[in-house]
């Protein structure tokens, strides 16, 4: 098996698009949440969301192409573009078969999905456009990072709810250690700020409806949590096999070292209260790696604000950990980028590699009165510059899906 390695990092999130804004936003504790613009909220029970607010698609896409890609490809095609210049990768007809795209989303192009329903009832089939499968099916992250950039390697989408991001850097992950490929861009991408996918998440009791203090919402681990926000955008990463990396001097912001996934067997939104299916991922994340619990330093937590995620996680973390667990940063960065969804494993992996790079682990914001039983080190309030030899990201799901990946300093 070939060692892995991150070499570049794209991002498109609420704090900003592009890594430098997002990761300077993320260190300051700012949050990215706010009223929703994207369509009138006025009468809805939850009117805030995490939205992009910067993004310019012209910076990144043809006009002509744009029009027809829905918004989660649109931040997928850019996240991967900054990915390729960051790590000044270069692809050829001669290496265009050994990079691969291997990317999640959660619910694909759902607000594209509302637009035309309507459109056929009050107007009928003939106005449907012809674009309207290609916009709406999940897979066209991947796809079209493809087909714009011509990569020619593995082409997957990973569709497994809010764990789907995560899957899909670790499924990259494999397919470059075992040999399939030399390198991936992979990771997430997600935008459904739209009236039904509101509307559902809060019939599930799932969102916070802190309407009058937006910034205030997403409260991970606090006592006063009442649910996720909405979150888009997208995080991309560029995978290389370590000696392909060398060959043409790329910079290396983390070596990837672990993978594990795993099923609750349980319920569809519901963890089991003793967290068994996220341990059971986490321990084998840690067995892939060769890893100790003890040779962790930080994790990117899931981390929703949701009463019995935060808890459960927490408890997982527990039971895994051990007494190392009260050693442990862990911080939630859902707290300023809300819940992207199928692309919050995407922008977390990218903040994982990031925190292992410049040995900062990002803060928790608006942890003001911790629950009781969430008594472990959520870095509160204030990013901390720390040693972290090894950090791992958890990732959780609906349908009792879980998914965890572990990266560390690379050391040559």
């Amino acid at each position: 098996m070939r060692r892995v390695v991150v070499t570049g990092v794209g991002l498109v999130t609420p704090l900003g698009t592009g890594v430098a804004k997002t990761w300077e936003a993320l260190c300051a504790g700012k949050s990215g949440i706010g009223p929703i613009t994207r369509f009138d909220a006025s009468q809805h029970a939850v009117q805030i969301a995490a939205e992009v607010k910067d993004f310019q698609v012209e910076d990144h896409l043809d006009a002509k192409v744009a029009k027809h890609l829905e918004l989660f490809v649109q931040y997928a095609v850019a996240a991967a573009g900054e990915a390729m210049r960051d790590a000044a990768f270069a692809i050829t007809p001669e290496n265009a078969s050994r990079v691969g795209s291997i990317v999640g989303c959660g619910l694909g192009g759902l607000p594209t999905i509302e637009k035309y329903h309507k459109i056929y009832l009050e107007k009928g089939e003939r106005r449907i456009t012809p674009f309207f499968i290609p916009m709406v099916i999940p897979n066209m992250g991947a796809g079209q990072i493809s087909i714009i950039y011509g990569t020619k390697g593995p082409n997957l989408s990973v569709t497994t709810a809010c764990a789907a991001g995560t899957h899909a850097v670790g499924e990259a992950f494999r397919s470059i250690a075992s040999g399939e490929c030399d390198a991936a861009f992979t990771g997430g991408s997600e935008s459904v700020v739209c009236p039904l996918a509101v509307g559902g998440f809060h019939a599930m009791k799932a969102l916070s409806t802190r309407n009058d203090a937006p910034a205030k919402a997403s409260r991970p681990f606090d006592k006063d949590r009442d649910g996720f926000i909405i979150g888009e955008g997208g995080g991309i990463v560029l995978l290389e096999a370590l000696e392909h990396a060398q060959a043409r001097g790329a910079k290396i912001y983390a070596e990837m070292v672990g993978y594990g996934l795993s099923g609750d067997g349980y319920h569809v939104a519901a963890p089991p209260e003793d967290g068994d299916g996220a341990v059971r991922c986490m321990q084998m994340a840690l067995k892939d790696a060769g890893m100790q619990p003890s040779d962790i330093d930080y994790i990117n937590g899931h981390g929703t604000s949701t009463p019995l995620n935060d808890l459960v996680e927490s408890r997982a973390v527990k039971r895994v950990f051990g007494d190392h667990a009260y050693k442990l940063a862990i911080s939630s960065t859902k707290s300023m980028t809300g819940h992207l969804l199928g692309g919050a494993g995407g922008i977390e992996a990218a903040f994982t590699a990031l925190a292992v790079k410049n040995q900062m682990a990002p803060p928790t914001i608006n942890l003001e009165n911790p629950d009781a039983e969430c008594d472990l080190d959520y870095v509160p309030g204030t990013a901390r510059a720390m040693n972290i030899r090894a950090a791992m990201s958890n990732s959780f799901g609906f349908g009792g899906t879980n998914a965890v990946i572990i990266m560390k300093r690379f050391e040559g």
